[in-house]
């Protein structure tokens, strides 16, 4: 019972993440003074993230024992996703150009080649740490981190069912993927406050961005008036109705897809959680062609990021920052495998002069799925969330693919 957290009630934790989340938005607001400066270095957003990853790391909160990470990413992600692309333009997102397609590739290669990289390099330091055989392999248990950081948890689980690797053993490996993507997550909010100076030493042309954010705006600003409670009501009535329709879909397509064996490069079709991302993505893209976005104007996409908030911070509370030492020789492979992931997305952003913003979401439409790319596109911009996402299901679509070759690759390595 040592582990068991202070607090256990749900809502307990869902208050204090709220006092958290109230704090960081009040001092974040100060532009002058202490906040002012503090904040000039760290983003409210990594505050957002790190505050409860704290709390659980002194062991008053835990994410295993709440359901609010489960709450917020089922119910609040996609009324969040059909808030935020009530005012979506589909031809601006299309003049955003090749870059972010090429950035999103790129991403998923320096997942497959970081693989038997890490394991090349850390082999010729610690061999021990990438050995193992039969079940044990460390590269059959690399291949569910590959299947998560292309695709997301269907794609995980499918690969735990292809290459069997210890379910007695797989804990670790679920321990690294928290440690090295939540780091790396960091890294990115980080970044996000310094864009400007990146986008600078990339010599990257956001010009089809600043548009895509402007003609956003413009039509915001048009359409802006103070909120009235039927206005509150209808917002929420289409987000959490389109969230119903989401689950219903989720839960037809998902059965329909049912008869995909786990081992398969197609089970990501049977996951009820790419299915409710999908359609409600949909619904906020079919909606955007009526008059329903007007309502960008009394306040969306605010409610919407209100959403998004809260999961980061539910997110955060994954995090336990006293166990990134606990396994050390896997933990070193993850996070040589990051770096050559976010190498060779820095060499290619350079290369074409691609924005921070492509670099930053093209990342995390891989490693963070649907649960994170929204939330790192939205802090450029809430019009971008919906790049984040529709980049993200690409990711559970070529997940399991990408994984599984990454996977050769790696017992290649594992073998040489």
């Amino acid at each position: 019972m040592e582990n068991t957290p202070y607090f256990t009630n749900d809502a307990i934790v869902f208050g204090l993440i709220a006092l958290a989340l109230a704090f960081i938005f009040y001092t974040s607001s100060k532009k002058t003074g202490f906040w002012g400066k503090f904040y000039g270095i760290v983003p409210a957003l990594l505050l957002c993230y790190l505050i409860p990853a704290i709390f659980n790391s002194l062991g008053l909160i835990d994410a295993e024992s709440s359901q609010l990470y489960y709450v917020a990413s089922r119910y609040l992600l996609p009324a969040s996703l059909v808030l935020m692309t009530l005012s979506i333009d589909l031809k601006a997102i299309v003049n955003l150009g090749p870059k972010a397609l090429i950035m999103f590739f790129t991403g998923t290669i320096g997942i497959v080649i970081g693989g038997p990289l890490a394991i090349l390099l850390i082999s010729s330091v610690s061999p021990e740490t990438v050995g193992g055989a039969g079940p044990d392999a460390i590269w059959r248990g690399l291949s569910t981190l590959a299947g998560s950081w292309i695709g997301g948890g269907a794609n995980q689980a499918a690969m735990l069912e292809i290459y069997k690797y210890n379910p007695e053993k797989y804990g670790g490996m679920v321990l690294v993927d928290i440690v090295v993507a939540n780091v790396w997550m960091a890294i990115i909010l980080l970044g996000i406050g310094k864009s400007k100076r990146i986008d600078k030493w990339l010599k990257a042309d956001n010009t089809a961005i600043e548009k895509l954010k402007e003609k956003v705006s413009t039509f915001a600003e048009g359409v802006k008036r103070n909120p009235t409670l039927s206005d509150l009501m209808v917002m929420l009535g289409l987000a959490f109705g389109a969230v119903g329709i989401a689950h219903w879909g989720a839960g037809g397509m998902s059965a329909l897809f049912s008869d995909i064996p786990k081992d398969s490069a197609l089970a990501s079709f049977g996951s009820t959680f790419f299915w409710m991302v999908t359609i409600a993505t949909a619904i906020g893209i079919l909606l955007s062609f009526t008059k329903a976005k007007n309502y960008e104007g009394a306040g969306a996409s605010k409610i919407g990021s209100v959403f998004i908030y809260i999961l980061v911070a539910s997110i955060g509370m994954k995090m336990d920052l006293t166990t990134i030492f606990e396994n050390p020789g896997l933990i070193a492979i993850g996070f040589v495998w990051m770096g050559i992931h976010a190498g060779l997305l820095i060499l290619v952003a350079k290369l074409i002069r691609a924005p921070f913003f492509f670099l930053a979401v093209g990342s995390q439409a891989n490693v963070g799925g649907a649960a994170s790319a929204p939330i790192v596109a939205a802090e450029f911009h809430p019009s971008l969330a919906s790049v984040g996402v529709l980049l993200a299901v690409f990711g559970y679509v070529v997940g399991t693919y990408g994984a599984i070759l990454c996977t050769i690759l790696m017992e290649m390595a594992a073998a040489g």
